[in-house]
């Protein structure tokens, strides 16, 4: 019985989205264009792809050559409308992610605002030097046209096996990835099997101008959440593995590639820490006295600027970075294809001036 309400609500669901879909396709709802390149990251799936180490990637290159803007929707925040990400701000002012790249990148503007075509009038309003906007998380929002649209999907999760939500994990129909320019498949493993590709290849391209790249994700050395604290982690040290991320499995079972993991604390997506979790790290490391605590980057956000952990716990409290490594050239092709977009972009704005 479950199942079938599932199937069910996961059926009346798609019918919404079409019907939201045609409306844009036949211009019934408006999608605006703006004068500056518009970069989207986004995907089709509920839980963690690598959309964020996606942008960092893009904001990383294309803020050496262009005055650059990050805007987000901040999900999980408490505050509402338009607001600008400072280094400073509390992550339930503006959202874990969004200050995480805030923090990664302090020179580079990054907004939060719930309403993303007000939040690029603002952008331009209010800071007239931006030339380039990424997008995080824009996918489904419809009411702006980028210039290109990057979607985000995991290899360990192919969106062409799973259903609409709640029967499955799909937030969009698959349908509606004819209008991604590109693709990024992130999490590969470095052995990926040409079978696995092309069948990535079968499945989502579905127009010539369409482009596929794949990825895996590339850990740093651990860093201390706070400072001062010189300890370093050796791989197979004993971790306690602590996340709040939308695919905490996948972060414990890399973990547990590189260390010897006794116990995991795992939350939901854009979980906010409480003194209930702060006593459970207290009770996990009394038990090991000889293991960290790991979490992710997103989580770090969370923790670095609370005065509430001990110092005990904030000695052994440690966060991996994660990078995109693409295979074999894709990372400049993938550039390239952005940057002839953006060319052909400039060039129909210099022929209607004429």
């Amino acid at each position: 019985m479950k199942e079938l309400s599932a199937k069910i609500a996961a059926w009346l669901y798609g019918v919404a989205l079409r019907i939201r879909h045609m409306l844009f396709d036949f211009n019934i709802l408006k999608s605006v264009e703006f004068e500056i390149p518009i970069i989207c990251v986004g995907n089709i799936n509920i839980g963690g792809t690598g959309k964020t180490p996606t942008v960092e990637m893009l904001v990383e290159h294309y803020s050496q050559s262009y005055n650059v803007a990050v805007l987000s929707r901040g999900y999980g925040r408490v505050t509402k409308g338009y607001r600008v990400v400072e280094t400073t701000d509390y992550y339930r002012n503006v959202g874990d992610e969004p200050l995480q790249i805030k923090r990664k990148f302090p020179n580079v503007k990054v907004i939060v605002c719930e309403r993303r075509v007000e939040g690029v009038r603002r952008i331009l309003e209010e800071f007239p030097d931006v030339n380039m906007v990424i997008m995080d998380d824009g996918f489904q929002h419809r009411y702006i046209k980028p210039l290109v649209n990057i979607v985000i999907a995991d290899a360990n999760r192919p969106v062409y096996r799973d259903h609409l939500y709640p029967q499955g994990n799909l937030r969009d129909t698959l349908s509606s990835l004819h209008r991604a320019h590109l693709f990024v498949v992130t999490k590969c493993p470095d052995d990926i099997k040409p079978i696995y590709m092309r069948e990535y290849r079968m499945y989502l391209i579905e127009k010539p101008s369409q482009e596929l790249f794949f990825t895996r994700m590339q850990v740093s050395q651990p860093c201390p959440i706070f400072a001062g604290v010189e300890n370093t982690v050796e791989a197979g040290a004993k971790v306690i593995a602590m996340s709040g991320i939308g695919n905490n499995l996948a972060f414990q079972q890399g973990l547990a590639s590189r260390y010897e993991v006794v116990e995991t604390l795992a939350f939901d997506d854009h979980h906010a820490y409480r003194k209930s979790d702060l006593v459970e790290m207290e009770r996990l490391l009394a038990k090991y006295p000889d293991a960290v605590i790991m979490t992710t980057e997103k989580d770090a956000v969370k923790l670095v600027n609370s005065n509430a952990i001990p110092d005990e716990v904030r000695s052994k409290l440690f966060y991996e970075c994660i990078t995109l490594r693409f295979l074999a050239e894709g990372r400049d092709e993938l550039f390239a294809r952005i940057d002839k977009e953006i060319k052909n972009m400039n060039n129909e704005k210099h022929i209607k001036g004429l």
